[in-house]
């Protein structure tokens, strides 16, 4: 199972103007290990040069960071072959970042130019996949209204962000849904509420038919909106890397892993049903539930309804997610214990990944020699470290 590790830095993640100088130094192709992949988001250069330097230090891999393709002129789309990203029967591999955001400022035409500034910088360091939201529900500024109504100003955002990522070579990762804010679980539920629907809580999402009738009439109303720019329908759009079925879920009714996994299922083999060009992927997490309750033990001393192992077991399911918050989730106990937590949570999840597939494209060697050299820089540069979204 390919795995692919995300950890946000809010300061990442806003669109310009940025807050600190920017470094205009590409990534460097020529090294053996991926290099840091954050710095067009708004950080310090030598911060970056710092986080640079750690994460040579502790990332052991063979393979080079690919120069980035023009997938403009070819309609492939990335796949899965083995343990390994494949575009045009080569090993893709990548560096990208996280910027939500996207959809909404391109809404605005007076801050387009916003998009196309990071679609430019991040091309111009070398990275070639962007994770970012196909969603907002509910809210003034809201994609979908209320269910199956959209703003078609919004969709329009959208689109243009789909056209400027092919315009800089960058591949998409787009989600369909958040837990949580931006509308997200809790507002499909209160829409079900509004109608009329019986319900008792957020949970309801993965259960009631309603509801997740809300979920799928979304989900291929994006995959089927043709683009009004490139005039090309989203299933077709090779620039979507992949979709991402929500954006860390959590289920707190079933601790067991078993609620979340059904829905998952079910949904996976929707959106397979509509378009089954693209990669799929769920948004996790990472946390273990019962499927091998031993695992439990990485947990960060709770559960939240996911099962890491057997929702990956999922077929239709192409790649695997985590995603770490360890100041978050461990925030009364002091950074070497926090190191310690994020060293076991990518460890084992690499592991993971190789029995799923029994491979993985992550290689943790050496991790355990270094980890006294996270400690003496701290966990603010940990977080930059892996802020806001390493892949590779």
């Amino acid at each position: 199972m390919v795995l692919i590790l995300s950890a946000f830095c809010k300061p990442c993640m806003f669109p310009p103007p940025y807050k600190y100088p920017v470094s205009s130094t590409p990534l460097d192709h020529n090294l053996a290990t991926p290099n840091i992949n954050y710095f067009p988001m708004g950080f310090t250069s030598n911060c970056i040069h710092v986080a640079i330097l750690v994460l040579s230090l502790a990332l052991v891999s063979t393979a080079r960071v690919l120069d980035p393709v023009d997938h403009s002129s070819t309609p492939e789309f990335v796949r899965i072959q083995g343990s390994q990203f494949v575009l045009r029967r080569s090993t893709f591999l990548f560096n990208g970042f996280n910027a939500y955001w996207m959809m909404t400022v391109a809404a605005d035409p007076s801050k387009t130019h916003q998009v196309t500034e990071v679609f430019r910088d991040a091309s111009a360091a070398g990275m070639s996949v962007c994770r970012t939201w196909a969603f907002a529900d509910g809210s003034s500024n809201a994609l979908q209204l209320s269910p199956g109504t959209y703003d078609e100003r919004v969709f329009q955002g959208l689109d243009f962000v789909v056209s400027e990522a092919r315009r800089f070579n960058i591949f998409l990762i787009l989600s369909f849904v958040n837990n949580k804010d931006y509308g997200g679980r809790p507002q499909y539920v209160q829409w079900a509420r509004n109608a009329g629907v019986q319900v008792n809580n957020d949970d309801d999402f993965y259960t009631h038919p309603v509801v997740k009738g809300y979920y799928r009439n979304h989900v291929q109303r994006v995959i089927t909106r043709i683009n009004t720019i490139t005039r090309v329908a989203y299933k077709d759009e090779p620039t979507i890397m992949a979709w991402e079925l929500m954006n860390e879920p959590r289920c707190e009714a079933d601790y067991s892993g078993r609620t979340v996994n059904g829905w998952v299922q079910e949904m996976a083999s929707f959106v397979k049903s509509i378009d089954n060009k693209h990669l799929l992927e769920i948004g996790m997490e990472g946390f273990y539930g019962d499927t091998m309750p031993e695992k439990k033990q990485f947990n960060p001393g709770y559960q939240v309804g996911t099962d890491f192992i057997s929702n990956h077991l999922i077929k239709e399911i192409d790649f695997a997610t985590i995603h770490a918050y360890p100041d978050i989730w461990l925030a009364k106990q002091n950074e070497d214990a926090q190191m310690a937590f994020m060293g076991r949570w990518m460890e084992s999840h690499s592991t993971d990944a190789q029995m799923i597939e029994e491979q993985g494209i992550l290689n943790w060697k050496g991790f355990g020699q270094i980890r006294r050299k996270f400690a003496t820089i701290g966990l603010p540069a940990f977080r930059i470290l892996f802020g806001p979204y390493l892949e590779f």
